[in-house]
């Protein structure tokens, strides 16, 4: 996420007074954030949803998905309105060996033919604080749709050579694999099983802003 810089202002407190005259702090909008507000196509080039999962109980594996297409709607004014949609290519799944993302697109896992995506569609947004957001979905692997929350953190915006103004961010969220069905493993002979349960996802989004419809 290098080629983004942090182009933003700086928010401030103001004073206000609740319903029963108590003082209370409210955070102004920053104009800048705001200034951010529309919708944007996440670019797949400069993009990468990958994941890592303990191997034979002493390594890790990491993997990606080269293949994803996604949409936010951005909200500076209001992040709680803020909204994502991505939809992932099962078959494009990638960990360096071919003979494994074999297994993975096949019936013990992915079941890539009869599943090809996985998707994520989100239903709340939050700001934790700074640059820290919360973003809470959906995510559907094969048939099966549980709720995921995903920490990020926004990594700026500008105005890339072709004058495309862009948005980074990058998260990470912990899933057991086996909430979506994905039980597949193999009993080592020193104890323990081949593949975690565990896995981490990891994600680095850069976004396109669109035109304005006319």
């Amino acid at each position: 996420m290098a080629l983004f810089t942090r182009k933003r202002g700086t928010s401030t407190a103001t004073a206000t007074l609740d319903a029963s005259g108590t003082s209370a702090t409210a955070l102004a909008v920053d104009p800048a954030l705001a200034a951010l507000t529309g919708e944007y196509t996440v670019d797949p080039t400069h993009s990468s949803i990958g994941f890592t999962v303990r191997h034979a109980m002493v390594t890790n594996v990491k993997g990606s998905f080269t293949e994803h297409e996604g949409t936010l709607r951005l909200d500076g004014s209001d992040p709680s309105r803020s909204t994502a949609s991505l939809d992932v290519r099962i078959e494009s799944v990638d960990t360096g060996m071919k003979d494994r993302d074999a297994h993975l697109r096949g019936a013990d896992f992915f079941e890539a033919e009869r599943f090809p995506l996985m998707t994520f569609r989100s239903t709340t947004a939050q700001q934790l604080g700074g640059d820290r957001y919360r973003i809470t979905g959906d995510l559907t692997i094969k048939d099966v749709t549980r709720p995921l929350s995903i920490d990020l953190e926004f990594n700026g915006s500008a105005t890339d050579v072709y004058g495309n103004e862009r948005v980074g961010f990058e998260g990470s969220a912990e899933i057991l694999r086996s909430d979506w069905g994905l039980t597949w493993n193999a009993a080592l002979e020193t104890g323990g099983v081949m593949v975690s349960d565990k896995v981490k996802l990891t994600f680095d989004i850069s976004a396109v802003k669109s035109a304005p419809s006319a």
